[in-house]
């Protein structure tokens, strides 16, 4: 066995015995609130606890699942909750609907059996890699003689099924000890991930739910996107009649009195020749800016990338952009990120009261996903649910099955990222 493998097996040892510790206390504790919290519902109790004690519940199985995948490459699907309808009502009205809303999903109970079973069956799973070992270090313990003031306090001592009563079977208790501590060293990994697969099987999300989900999802922000397109259009059409439609009307207008005034009054046709001029040159610039509005041009010729470098020029903070992308995506994701981009900087710049920004563009090639993460050093305490600008970019970002996530404390900094699943463009590189 190489140096090697015996690092990779002392360091699954201690993972198994971080992840013991775990199984035994803080799921088993969670367990228990969890049981006495649901009692104490009937006394009214229950409705301040119950949430609480499920919010940490299920920041441990998100924990369990971070362990899982970046100690032994274990995926454990999220997810399976029931959404919370609408936003939190204040009050106890709120905590009644939410420790309701709670019980009745069987992701909180699916969770809750976990616990129990994390306490027994997870903690045997996860001591075995070191358990192995220090049994096996054990049985030279013994061999050394320690057995000898034991058997004479108490009769013959067991390891395992070897019963020690003499140098002979101490040898033989050594030898089986050897062979724990050699499966220890040997699948001590293997047996950590055997205690991850367990978890999966509990609290893993299921396909079907999973599906169900995104399906509910999906159809929200379907309407979400057709109420904004709907809205899109209206505004159009208020800009085009309250803008450059009254400005072409008055130009014509004043074309229809130059031509009735240019033999009588030369000098007051040519001032309405030059208002007209302007009210023209005017209505050109209203029309470029509605078209910018709709799709920029330095988007559609060059690319995310440069027009979000476009856009951090025209910024009122400094902006620090760096892009990763391998070519063009698709025209509308390209175009919902475009706008996101420029949607944040601006809070950043207007709300935040932020004085630098930094803006990172990437592609991953391995889920085809683009991600974008946006930070800035202002006041922070932006969420989602603390004004309708972040709200509408989620809702916008769903029709494409985005997400927005948002870390802002008081104080700040504030860092927004998005992810959105898309495909290269080849055609467009």
């Amino acid at each position: 066995m190489n140096a090697q493998r015996v690092r990779d097996a002392a360091l699954a040892g201690a993972q198994g015995l971080l992840v013991s510790l775990l199984s035994v206390g803080v799921s088993l504790l969670l367990f228990i609130l969890f049981v006495v919290s649901t009692v104490f519902v009937v006394l009214g109790i229950g409705f301040f606890t119950t949430p609480v004690i499920v919010d940490a519940i299920r920041a441990h199985a998100n924990q369990r699942r971070v362990l899982a995948a970046s100690w032994c490459g274990v995926t454990i699907p999220a997810g399976g909750h029931r959404p919370e309808p609408g936003g939190p009502r204040p009050g106890l009205a709120g905590q009644v609907e939410r420790t309701v809303h709670m019980l009745k999903d069987p992701a909180t109970w699916r969770d809750a059996g976990w616990l129990f079973i994390d306490a027994v069956a997870g903690f045997i799973t996860a001591i075995l890699p070191a358990g192995l070992v220090l049994y096996g270090a054990e049985s030279l313990v013994l061999l050394a003689g320690v057995w000898k003031p034991i058997v004479s306090g108490g009769g013959a001592y067991w390891y395992g099924f070897v019963p020690i009563d003499s140098w002979f079977t101490a040898f033989l208790a050594a030898l089986t000890g050897l062979v724990y501590a050699g499966v220890g060293l040997r699948y001590g990994r293997q047996l950590l991930r055997l205690h991850f697969l367990m978890t999966r099987v509990f609290i893993g999300a299921s396909e079907k739910r999973l599906l169900a989900q995104r399906v509910a999802r999906l159809t929200e922000t379907r309407h979400d996107a057709l109420d904004n397109s709907a809205a899109e259009l209206r505004r159009i059409e208020r800009d085009l009649h309250d803008g450059a439609q009254a400005r072409l009307v008055a130009m014509g207008m004043s074309l229809g009195t130059v031509e009735a005034l240019i033999e009588k009054d030369p000098e007051q046709a040519k001032r309405l020749l030059a208002q007209a001029r302007e009210n023209s040159a005017e209505a050109l610039s209203e029309l470029r800016d509605l078209v910018r509005g709709i799709h920029p041009p330095v988007l559609a010729e060059r690319g995310l990338g440069d027009a979000a470098r476009a856009l951090a020029l025209r910024m009122q903070l400094p902006v620090e952009v760096d892009v990763e992308l391998p070519g063009r995506l698709e025209e509308p994701v390209e175009s919902a990120a475009y706008f996101a981009i420029s949607e944040i900087l601006t809070n950043a710049a207007k709300h935040a009261e932020a004085e630098r920004a930094w803006l990172d563009i990437y592609y991953s090639r391995e889920d085809r996903t683009l991600r974008i993460a946006i930070t800035d050093n202002g006041r922070g305490g932006a969420t989602p649910e603390g004004g309708s600008g972040l709200r509408g970019l989620e809702r916008r970002l769903g029709a494409f099955d985005g997400v927005l996530a948002v870390s802002s404390p008081v104080g700040g900094p504030t860092l927004i990222t998005i992810e959105i699943p898309c495909a290269e463009a080849p055609s467009l590189h």
